[in-house]
C-alpha cells in the first residue's frame, strides 16, 4: 500500500469538551491558582522540555495545575524506560511513557498501573524513498532499516510493523542510526527507517524530499504514551492524581483549541521551540495523537483496554515480554476526570 504522509484530522470535541476548554482560557491563571496548600506531583517524562510536551510546560502562563491545587514538577528523561525507571526509584510520582516501556517494566514483575492515555494514536512510522519502491511492510523484507536506538519505541513498533506482515526481526537488518536519522536515509546507509510523524516533519524541513510512509497506526493503533504510576502511589494518593489529571486534561484541551497560542509559548518554555513554523506542526501533530473516536466520546485520557491487550499479546509474541500480561489488572480508568 503506498501511503503518503498526511496531516491527521481528530474528531470533534464534545460540545461540552469546547465549553470546558473555553471557560478555562476566559479567566485569567492567576484567578484561577490556589497559591495555599498545594500538593506536589512531579511527572518522569521520557524527554526533555521540548514542543511535544507543552500541556506540561506552561504551568507559569496558565496555571492549570494550581488551579487543582496541584504543584507541577518536570523531571526529563532519555525514553519512556528512563520515565519508568524514574517513578521505581521514587524521584517521580507518574511516568510520561509508552506501552513497550510498561510491558517491559510489568514483566520483570513491577506493580504499575496505567490511568491516562496521552496519546491514543499510535505515531510511529517507517519512511522510504520513493525511489526505492518500498510501499508496504511486506517490501522490508532483506532491507536495511535504521531505527533510533535498539531499546527504542522506533524499534518496537518496526518489530509489531514487520510481525503484522508476517515477518521476523531476522528477515532484516536493523541498523541503529541515532536520533538523526534521515541523514542515512538520504546518504544510502539504510534502505527504510523508522520514525515518529514529528520526526518525519522535521526530517521533510531539513530536504528530505519525497517518500513513502508506512504508518504503524495501520497494522495496530495502540496508545504512543500513557501516564503510568506505581501501584502503591496509586493507592496512597488517589485525590492528588486525579486532579493532576484533570489539570493535565484542562491544558490538553487548551492546546487543542489554541495551537497557536501553544506554539508562541513553546519559544519560551521549550528547548526546541524556536522555529515558529516547525513548533506550530509539531503541536498540530501532537493534538492529532491526543484525540479518538473512544476519547470523542468517553473524553480525553479514556484508555483502549482491548488496544493496549492486544499490544501486549504481540510484545509477547514477539518475545519483547516473556510472559502473559493482563492489561485488565493494569488500567485503572477510575481518575480519569468526571470518574472520581
Amino acid at each position: 500500500m503506498n501511503q503518503e504522509k498526511t496531516t491527521m484530522t481528530h474528531p470533534s470535541f464534545h460540545r461540552r469538551q469546547l465549553l470546558q476548554a473555553a471557560a478555562l482560557m476566559a479567566f485569567p491563571a492567576a484567578l484561577r491558582a490556589q497559591p495555599q496548600g498545594l500538593e506536589k506531583i512531579t511527572v518522569a517524562g521520557w524527554s526533555k522540555a521540548i514542543t511535544e510536551v507543552m500541556p506540561l510546560l506552561v504551568e507559569p502562563d496558565k496555571g492549570f495545575y494550581k488551579a487543582q491545587g496541584i504543584e507541577l514538577a518536570y523531571l526529563p528523561g532519555a525514553g519512556g524506560g528512563d520515565a519508568i525507571r524514574n517513578i521505581l526509584s521514587g524521584q517521580a510520582d507518574l511516568a510520561f511513557a509508552d506501552p513497550g516501556s510498561l510491558f517491559a517494566a510489568l514483566d520483570k514483575g513491577e506493580k504499575l498501573r496505567a490511568v491516562y492515555d496521552i496519546y491514543p494514536q499510535n505515531v510511529f512510522n517507517v519512511v522510504a524513498l520513493k525511489s526505492s519502491g518500498i510501499t508496504r511492510a511486506a517490501d522490508l523484507k532483506g532491507k536495511r532499516i535504521g531505527v533510533y536506538s535498539l531499546a527504542s519505541g522506533t524499534r518496537q513498533n518496526l518489530l509489531v510493523l514487520l510481525h503484522r506482515a508476517g515477518l521476523k526481526e531476522s528477515d532484516v537488518q536493523i541498523v541503529v542510526t541515532g536520533l538523526l536519522n534521515f541523514a542515512p536515509l538520504l546518504q544510502g546507509q539504510v534502505d527504510a527507517t523508522a520514525a515518529t510523524d514529528t520526526g518525519l516533519a522535521i526530517g521533510r524541513r531539513r530536504g528530505l524530499g519525497e517518500v513513502n510512509v508506512i504508518e504503524v497506526r495501520d497494522s495496530l493503533n495502540v496508545s504512543s504514551d500513557l501516564f503510568v504510576v506505581r501501584e502503591e502511589v496509586y493507592r496512597q494518593r488517589k485525590p492528588a492524581l486525579a486532579r493532576f489529571l484533570k489539570a493535565y486534561r484542562d491544558a490538553a484541551a487548551w492546546m487543542i483549541a489554541r495551537p497557536e497560542e501553544a506554539a508562541r509559548l513553546a519559544a519560551v518554555r521549550a528547548i526546541d521551540g524556536s522555529d515558529p513554523a516547525l513548533a506550530l506542526e509539531v503541536v498540530k501533530l501532537r493534538n492529532a495523537a491526543t484525540v479518538s473516536p473512544l476519547t470523542t466520546r468517553q473524553g480525553l485520557g479514556t484508555m483502549d483496554l482491548a488496544s493496549l491487550q492486544a499490544a501486549a499479546d504481540a510484545y509477547r509474541e514477539l518475545g519483547l515480554v516473556q510472559r502473559p500480561l493482563r492489561m485488565a489488572e493494569v488500567v485503572a480508568s477510575d481518575l480519569l476526570p468526571g470518574r472520581e
